[in-house]
């Protein structure tokens, strides 16, 4: 499980000055007259008239239809129990996030301070016509059950308490793979339950669907087995789960025997006794979080036979609610349900549980850094951050919708599945393909820092070792290091170089003077220079006591790369370096290229510069289209300039033709397409994502503006063609973007092996 601050959880949901996680932006143009009067007064008149007549249209001129209401009263907060509606709204703006990052959802979250359930149903009611679906969540039972009950009856949209149904619609799909697995039938299974609230009490009604005996299904809460004719701490709803038993009383006693454990509870109540006496080939879901009814390591202790789950991500199997809501909310408002029933959920179910049979795909791996996954023990539910969740999940949901007759709105499914793919840009991926990709070394690559002293290098370094990237190795003083660790709040015992007292000085030192002898560069001097931690970083890795070198927070981009070309110069096959810059704006990826290393490129150098970013955008899974921009199009503006891109053209062909290229021309007609269609159809290009500056100045402030001004994303600067990993970051960039950057060192090191 990742590891954090107090601080840095607070510094996150106050970063770059704009409070909390989410935000309200305009979908329609706001730029002149005419488009603030057909937003508001008086064009805004026309569909309100329109809605009044016919109420289904407000789905065609309104959000309603891709929005959704997170309601809570703060009585049940994650694992924080009751912390009132204020304190949840941090939880409730993160389940807007996770909607929107994962199915596009937009959401309104609606924190209620009220501890009466007919209130918050009189409110919800008289809110919902602003929403396509109301999400209930973090509130405590028994009245999460009435509340949700009472607005189901009232209201004609979709209406889910994701605490009841999200839990039970996960578990359910990584029960029938665990049987599978073993052998077992659900008919034939012994199921304890242990907790008795809105989680557990859907967990079993669920799997009853799949095919459990109502029966053979024990709940255990605070005072023991729940039992025919016990009167305390009852209510209606654990009734209709009572057994009518009168030997089991405790969970140990609940637990001997049983096929399958569902834990719903609180941390550490099984014990690895109680799982040595469950039925051979035990299942056990251990669900609390954020530390499960028994620790993974202790119940493999006890059986070597056992499937496990949790809810946590640090282990195997994870029963994560991400992968229900975000999709079943999709399938639901996009067929305009007017609720999500019984069917609904057990299709999402099933969809879960087939997918996790498929083949992983490359994507999937690189993400948890895996060499491979497969169905089996260890692999029975899907990840969350498989992107193929959305494409089986929410057309089952939205499909037994218009089987069931709850959907307005009837749909192609194969259409349907195709529009939700368009729905996953590649932005996102690319954001975290680097990191990802460096984890397939399995944290084994040394990453060099040479501002190992800086706090934000340090709190990069933990996550580095904690999300196992890589080894880092902190350039600095000791006690310096030492007490920003202290200070940081932060347990973590790095490897560190003392620049001014290395064990190796000597032989660096004689190994710099051979490299830089006949530059003018005595031993003397040499001896001095080692000091220097951008030569001693990149010697490091020239030394093979590194695999890649990391600078550049505190130091200006030349201060870094001069040496490390002087010690490793270009890579093999390259007479050149260059930067590129990925550029995510919205779900568009584009390379910008060369904007940090050379100032006024030569045509034979802006050949190279091409050939090192399509090589580049290969390896990130994106297939090249080059354009060489200027000012002029295809000759239609005679200059030496414009001239000297054209010639590049003409040498890429003759260097490393094998990908889409061409120019000159101007950055709008390389990558709007219908410039192309329409005045150049020859182009050998059309919608390019790979553009090659002709200078570094138009290329850096290309990059710049668009990530200002057009709100992109930038990665980089990513160097090409160095003789060896050595990468740089930006002066005053964030802990996340070095660890970006050092994911980027690591991924280059692996590629050169």
């Amino acid at each position: 499980m990742a590891t954090f601050t107090r601080e840095e959880a607070l510094e996150y949901h106050r970063l770059k000055g704009k409070p909390g996680k989410v935000a309200i932006v305009p979908t329609k143009p706001m730029d002149t007259q005419r488009d603030l009067s057909l937003a508001y007064s008086p064009g805004v008149a026309v569909p309100v008239l329109e809605i009044e007549k016919d109420p289904e249209l407000a789905y065609e001129y309104t959000s309603k239809g891709n929005l959704v209401a997170v309601v809570s009263n703060g009585t049940a907060i994650l694992g924080l129990g009751d912390r009132g509606a204020l304190a949840s709204k941090p939880v409730m703006e993160g389940k807007g996030v996770l909607f929107k990052k994962f199915a596009d959802i937009d959401v309104f979250d609606i924190e209620l301070n009220s501890h009466d359930p007919d209130e918050i149903i009189k409110v919800v009611a008289a809110i919902s016509p602003t929403f396509g679906g109301i999400n209930l969540e973090d509130i405590k039972a028994p009245e999460c059950f009435y509340i949700e009950e009472e607005l189901k009856k009232m209201l004609n949209i979709p209406v889910f308490h994701d605490d009841q149904h999200g839990t039970a619609i996960i578990s359910s799909a990584g029960l029938a793979n665990a049987l599978e697995v073993v052998g077992k039938k659900h008919s034939e299974i012994r199921l304890v339950i242990s907790g008795a609230g809105a989680s557990a009490i859907s967990c079993a009604e669920l799997a009853i669907r799949w095919g459990v005996q109502r029966e053979n299904i024990m709940l255990v809460d605070t005072r023991g087995v729940v039992y025919k004719g016990r009167t305390d701490g009852m209510n209606k709803y654990k009734d209709r789960l009572a057994v009518d038993d009168k030997g089991h009383r405790s969970l140990a006693d609940a637990v001997q025997g049983a096929d399958v454990f569902y834990g719903l509870s609180v941390a550490n109540v099984l014990t690895p006794d109680m799982v040595k006496s469950m039925a051979s080939d035990p299942i056990i879901f251990a669900m609390a979080n954020p530390d499960p009814e028994i620790k993974p390591e202790l119940a493999h202790e006890a059986r070597n036979d056992v499937i496990i789950a949790t809810g946590r991500s640090d282990y195997p199997n994870q029963v994560n609610n991400v992968l229900g809501f975000p999709f079943i909310f999709r399938g639901a408002l996009d067929v305009r349900a007017r609720a999500i029933n019984e069917e609904m959920k057990f299709a999402a179910s099933q969809a879960l549980a087939a997918l996790a049979k498929e083949d992983v795909p490359d994507s999937v791996l690189r993400a948890y850094g895996k060499e491979s996954l497969k169905f089996g023990r260890e692999y029975i539910i899907p990840t969350p951050l498989d992107p193929r969740v959305l494409l089986w999940e929410a057309p089952a949901v939205a499909g037994m919708a218009m089987e069931t007759g709850v959907a307005r709105k009837m749909i192609d499914i194969d259409e349907y599945r195709e529009q939700l793919r368009y729905r996953q840009g590649k932005g996102e991926q690319v954001r975290y393909f680097f990191q990802n990709q460096a984890r397939l070394s399995n944290g084994t690559k040394r990453i060099v820092f040479a501002e190992g002293e800086e706090p934000k290098v340090i709190r990069a370094a933990v996550q580095i070792t904690d999300e196992k990237i890589g080894v880092p190795i902190l350039i600095g003083r000791p006690d310096v290091i030492q007490r920003a660790i202290e200070e940081l709040g932060l347990v973590y015992s790095p490897e560190i170089v003392n620049p001014l007292d290395f064990e190796k000085h000597e032989q660096y030192t004689q190994a710099y003077y051979e490299l830089r002898g006949r530059k003018g560069v005595t031993y003397a001097i040499a001896r001095k220079r080692i000091r220097d931690v951008n030569i001693l970083g990149p010697l490091m890795v020239k030394m093979g006591d590194a695999d890649a070198f990391v600078s550049g927070l505190t130091y200006d981009y030349p201060d870094v790369i001069r040496p490390a070309l002087r010690i490793h110069h270009t890579r093999a096959g390259a007479t050149r370096a260059a930067g590129v810059y990925i550029m995510i704006v919205d779900d568009r990826v584009y390379l910008f290229t060369d904007a940090t290393v050379n100032i006024d490129p030569t045509a034979e150098d802006l050949a190279e510069i091409a050939c090192l970013a399509a090589n580049f955008a290969k390896k990130i899974d994106l297939e090249p289209r080059v354009a060489f921009l200027s000012f002029s199009n295809f000759g239609s503006t005679p200059h030496p300039l414009s001239e000297k891109v054209a010639r590049a053209v003409k040498l890429v062909r003759e260097r490393c033709p094998d990908f889409p290229f061409d120019g000159e021309m101007q950055a709008d007609t390389a990558v709007v397409p219908e410039i192309i269609d329409e005045r150049y159809p020859f182009s050998a290009v059309r919608d390019a994502n790979v553009l090659v500056f002709p200078s570094l100045e138009s290329a850096n402030i290309a990059y710049k503006l668009v990530a200002r001004l057009g709100n992109a994303k930038a990665i980089g600067p990513i160097l090409l063609g160095v003789g060896a990993p050595v990468h740089v970051m930006q002066t005053g960039d964030e802990v996340t973007d070095i660890v970006q950057i050092a994911s980027v060192a690591v991924m280059d090191a692996m590629d050169r092996e």
